[in-house]
């Protein structure tokens, strides 16, 4: 097989941000994919990362002027030719200025000329992040069929914390290979319900666990990139949904019972990744519950909506519904049990440890069906993990008979 991107022709945009100097290890992934890899960089961006670096990298020549360029007609001969736009990092005032039309400089004016898909990777300040104006230029540019991968939440270089970081390079060199995936899941509705749910005791206090829903969030992210049409109903969770899936966000299990019950009657496949509280307070108190006077205090706890035994009673011929299974021991047994039990077609299940199970970018998941296990997908990031669990779950849909529906992905 050849590499992912064997002979694509990518632009790669530079702005003038800290995380500029991630794109050189965008740069080198790019290649060792395949692709033929042209970077173009505004002003701004020159003086944070030279050329130079870019050129040595990419092995081309950096396009930085457009009327100081090899070519006589740079934005119309380079995007002519190219298979894929990345912008990374992709500024406020880029992303301001593609959303509003204005070609003012070289990068500026190839993106208005570009017909190839195009690939934004935001990075700024999270205040800036936050402002209704790049909020509303954000969704001009998704309607108009632009792809984001991230911010992603962490440190600020101005010392500040949120959301705003570039995603990192491996992230958005994933988002760019799937710009050329084959569409395998076209027109299929995929539900997927990811993160905790939090079961309020009192207005400072909650029952929840911790999961931080990146494997829900990267299954989400593997099914679009298959051309699901994708439904992500998630807690709470300091992760962005990504760009183009329809995006529910809930606190408790009742209210993503109700929001997954909902979604469920149109989905072809359901993959319920999300870590629910399994009870809940009995009583919720409007006020603090304050220590003095109790020695000790008693909570009174009540189980909470069954997701999947709902789904696993409701669904129709042809529906696949996938489960999960966080477990501390006894991990085969127990998602076994736990297969039949909800009527399930396939259990993932996962033990808790070091570098798999909540907050951990790996995960190790076992995957078993009617038969039994079926799949060891090893230790592997979270989104190998989404990717070896859709194979499995595809494999049992009657892809034929959607398509036959007539149904093309949003």
């Amino acid at each position: 097989m050849g590499l992912p991107l064997d002979g694509k022709e990518i632009i790669l945009g530079v702005t003038g941000g800290i995380a500029a100097y991630k794109s050189c290890e965008l740069v080198r992934g790019l290649r060792e994919n395949g692709a033929k890899v042209s970077v173009v960089m505004t002003e701004a961006a020159c003086r944070f990362v030279s050329p130079l670096t870019f050129a040595a990298l990419s092995g081309r020549d950096v396009e930085t002027d457009l009327f100081a360029s090899r070519g006589p007609m740079p934005h119309i001969d380079m995007t002519a030719r190219a298979d894929a736009f990345v912008v990374a990092p992709a500024t406020a005032n880029i992303i301001g200025k593609a959303a509003n039309g204005i070609a003012d400089d070289l990068l500026s004016t190839m993106l208005m000329a570009a017909k190839c898909p195009i690939l934004f990777a935001p990075a700024m300040n999270c205040r800036m992040f936050e402002s209704p104006a790049l909020q509303d230029n954000l969704k001009i540019l998704r309607d108009r069929g632009v792809i984001f991968v991230g911010p992603e939440e962490g440190p600020m270089a101005c010392n500040e914390f949120g959301l705003g970081r570039m995603s990192e390079p491996a992230d958005i060199l994933r988002a760019a290979i799937s710009l050329f995936r084959e569409k395998t899941l076209s027109g299929v509705r995929v539900l997927v319900s990811a993160g905790p749910t939090f079961e309020d005791l009192d207005p400072v206090r909650f029952v929840g666990n911790r999961s931080t829903g990146r494997m829900g969030f990267a299954v989400a992210k593997e099914a679009l990139s298959r051309g699901a049409q994708v439904t992500l109903i998630y807690g709470p969770t300091a992760l962005v949904p990504p760009s183009g899936v329809k995006a529910i966000a809930v606190r408790s299990t009742r209210e993503m019972a109700k929001a997954a019950l909902e979604a469920f009657g149109d989905a072809d496949m359901a993959i319920m990744a999300a870590a629910v509280s399994d009870f809940a307070p009995a009583e919720y108190s409007a006020s603090k519950i304050k220590k003095g006077g109790h020695e000790n205090y008693s909570l009174k706890l009540v189980k909470t909506p069954d997701i999947l035994s709902a789904f696993g009673k409701e669904k129709k011929k042809g529906q696949v519904v996938v489960g999960f299974a966080a477990e501390t021991d006894d991990a085969g047994p127990n998602a076994l049990k736990k297969l039949k039990e909800k009527n399930a077609d396939i259990i993932a299940a996962n033990i808790i440890g070091e570098n798999t199970g909540f907050g951990c970018l790996t995960n190790r998941l076992y995957i078993y069906d009617k038969k039994g296990l079926v799949r060891d997908t090893g230790l592997v990031s979270k989104d190998e993990a989404a990717g070896r669990l859709l194979d499995m779950a595809a494999g049992l849909l009657q892809l034929k008979e959607i398509k036959s529906k007539g149904r093309t992905a949003k």
